[in-house]
């Protein structure tokens, strides 16, 4: 597998999940944020909020900062700007294998 796979594989594994998705749109709009911040307004406990940023920090997706007694949570740009760009190549690999494919059945 190639490099470029395997650091991407946590991003997607991690993006895969709809409550981490539902939390990166909430640090979109509201970041940096506290773990008590993030769960205010939803059914989610304080401890499912921590395991799913654990996850989205280990992918690399989010990193957090100390704030007196709380860590605030904010998005790592570059990381959603890589895993986009690895789409965009993946498109046009498959742009261009529907092109051949399309070229050689009207052949």
């Amino acid at each position: 597998m190639s490099r470029e796979l395997r650091q991407s594989a946590p991003v997607f594994a991690a993006l895969g999940d709809e409550t981490r998705l539902q939390l990166l749109a909430r640090l979109s709009a509201h970041a940096p944020a506290s773990i008590t911040t993030l769960t205010e307004g939803s059914s989610l406990t304080r401890q499912a909020v921590t395991k799913h940023l654990r996850v989205l920090e280990r992918a690399g997706l989010v990193r957090s900062e100390p704030a007196g007694r709380e860590r605030l949570f904010e998005i790592r740009r570059d990381s959603l700007d890589d895993a986009f760009e690895f789409l965009e190549r993946m498109s046009r690999q498959w742009d261009q294998a529907l092109a051949r494919l399309k070229s050689f059945v009207e052949d």
